[in-house]
């Protein structure tokens, strides 16, 4: 049953975001920021945690995830360390993502060739 509500959340997600695509002349950066400041938001405000419990990853892994994991290092490190916490947190957080994500795209690049348009 949890690969189900992580099915079913994640991929209603990535539904309204293909929506959002569609519908809207927003390019694709733009959205993702929307994304990532939406997971803030909704961390903020306390409705995102809930979401999290229900679906598991298929609320994190979706790019509106990072922007709720962010939320909660900013937050973790405030109630730590306080005013630095600000500045501190959501990079502490979200080292590990950032880091694979880096080494992972440049591996990609060394093993993959780009095609150019001519």
């Amino acid at each position: 049953m949890d690969y189900f509500k992580a099915f079913l959340v994640g991929g209603l997600i990535c539904g309204i975001v293909q929506i959002l695509m569609d519908k809207t002349k927003l390019l694709p950066g733009r959205v993702m920021v929307i994304l990532v400041c939406s997971g803030v938001v909704l961390g903020a405000l306390g409705l995102y945690a809930p979401l999290v419990n229900y679906a598991g990853a298929g609320a994190t892994v979706p790019l509106i995830g990072f922007g709720y994991t962010l939320w909660m290092g900013v937050k973790e490190a405030i109630n730590n360390q306080g005013f630095i916490g600000i500045f501190q947190g959501g990079f502490t957080a979200s080292a590990i993502g950032i880091s694979a994500s880096l080494l992972l795209g440049y591996i990609a690049s060394l093993i993959f060739n780009p095609k150019t348009e001519q």
